[in-house]
């Protein structure tokens, strides 16, 4: 087990981006964790854009990464009370444009794909191309 040191202003500075703020919202709420085409397809981004925020929210000790053969799963650190505050904080941010709403049904769209409980296929373009309604 790798151990994270938190410098408090690089967490809330990993936290000061949408697309990363989106990703945490979408794990703290799902309390799943997900690979990057999941992600991907959830937040209609670029694999490429998204690996280099997760890369951000992993060194800011915001989220752990398990490799499984091709696949890493992402999922938010839990355990530390001041965490566990920051995402019922993120949790609680108002959504007027409905952008979390919208990554959440992406997401839950997404989850019939996995095998197992385990995600085995890449971004799914027909997923990334509908519309959520």
């Amino acid at each position: 087990m790798r151990v994270v040191s938190i410098v408090p202003h690089e967490l809330f500075q990993a936290l000061s981006d949408l697309t990363r703020l989106r990703i945490v919202r979408l794990l703290a709420d799902t309390n799943e964790e997900a690979c990057l085409c999941e992600i991907a397809d959830s937040l209609q981004e670029p694999e490429y854009k998204l690996s280099r925020h997760l890369k951000i929210l992993r060194q800011a000790g915001i989220l752990s990464a398990v490799k499984e053969g091709r696949w890493v799963y992402h999922q938010i650190v839990r355990g530390e009370s001041f965490l566990n505050l920051l995402f019922e904080s993120v949790r609680s941010l108002p959504d007027p444009e409905k952008v979390f709403a919208t990554d959440q049904k992406k997401f839950k769209k997404r989850l019939p794909l996995r095998e197992s409980g385990r995600c085995r296929t890449e971004q799914n373009t027909a997923i990334k191309k509908s519309k959520v309604k």
